[in-house]
């Protein structure tokens, strides 16, 4: 078999569904297939899991990333870096303890990832509420790593394998949108979708579709002017700069063009008007890729599903597509 990446796999919310679509996941023969899985976590979570989804997957603990090379297919390559009870981690109650060890997780996935000793990294879904509580103040995976990484450039992007969309704001109160609207924000925005969409489809020039943020693109002032004076012109600087973007298109009508394949991807001006018709089409097999980081990371595009946490009926459809866009990537 081919030379395979180490991707590592943070567990997410050990009270939610992460350790189960892990252990889901890599029951399929496709992980196998394009990489060597590399689980962070903790140890009781994980046989949890496997005891919830009937797997007979064994674990395997490791010291360090190249070891998880060693371990075969009938086992789960496991760096434990958390030691929690039953009592930190009861299904559907997020807690401090469950909090921090997510945010080690993901630390050391980053550090894993930066010094080469794996390839890329997928994550499967947080609790906000948890690593805040802990004392970790981020609104999601992407702040952190882009502060881990020491990158003000990021971008995050949820695609499928219709719809790529990027958003120039993102987990931000709606009443808080229109001043973080920038000529700056909006044309940096542009110039990393474009990037990252050339690496995932080894396209040079993508086509991309630049939203409005008001109604009818502002009907000419009417409605706002963020599109004559912010939106356009950042659409301009782009153009001039080889990348081919169009707008300011009207997020009502633009949707329907884009799921036929008349755009490559789209730019969203916030979190809501891209994602909920990415979530229409790719509810189980949207990937959420962080762009303009100095390393690889895709991410489930679900929450940690506390309903179903214990059941062993979570979805591992998006955790998979992220593992192999990660894998893609690498490539």
């Amino acid at each position: 078999m081919p030379h395979r990446p180490i991707i590592a796999i943070t567990m997410g919310d050990p009270s939610g569904v992460g350790p189960e679509i892990i252990v889901k996941a890599l029951q399929t023969l496709e992980v196998a297939q394009v990489c060597v899985p590399l689980v962070i976590g903790d140890r009781l979570a994980l046989e949890r899991a496997l005891v919830v989804c009937g797997s007979t997957l064994k674990i395997c603990e490791v010291a360090s990333a190249e070891d998880a090379r060693a371990v075969t297919d009938e086992a789960v390559p496991l760096m434990a870096l958390s030691q929690l009870t039953e009592a930190d981690m009861v299904y559907g109650a997020p807690s401090i303890a469950a909090g921090d060890a997510v945010f080690r997780y993901i630390c050391h996935a980053a550090a894993l990832c930066r010094t080469a000793q794996t390839a890329a990294m997928a994550t499967a879904p947080i609790s906000k509420e948890a690593m805040h509580r802990a004392g970790h103040d981020y609104p999601g995976h992407t702040e952190l790593l882009a502060e881990l990484c020491g990158s003000n450039d990021f971008v995050m992007m949820l695609a499928g394998d219709v719809l790529r969309v990027s958003l120039v704001t993102i987990h931000e109160a709606l009443v808080q949108v229109p001043r973080l609207i920038t000529f700056e924000q909006v044309l940096k925005t542009i110039r990393i979708t474009s990037e990252g969409i050339s690496l995932l489809t080894g396209s040079t020039s993508p086509r991309l579709a630049v939203l409005a943020l008001n109604p009818h693109c502002g009907e000419a002032g009417k409605f706002g002017s963020e599109e004559i004076e912010i939106i356009e012109p950042a659409i301009l600087a782009a153009r001039r700069e080889g990348i081919n973007a169009e707008g300011p298109l009207s997020a009502d009508t633009l949707f329907h063009f884009a799921q036929q394949g008349s755009y490559d991807g789209v730019v969203a001006m916030y979190h809501d008007q891209g994602l909920i018709p990415l979530k229409m089409l790719h509810f189980d097999d949207a990937v959420n890729i962080t762009l303009g980081l100095p390393i690889i990371r895709t991410s489930v595009d679900h929450g940690t599903a506390y309903n179903l946490a214990g059941t062993g009926r979570a979805s591992e459809k998006s955790l998979l597509a992220a593992i192999r866009m990660a894998a893609g990537m690498v490539r």
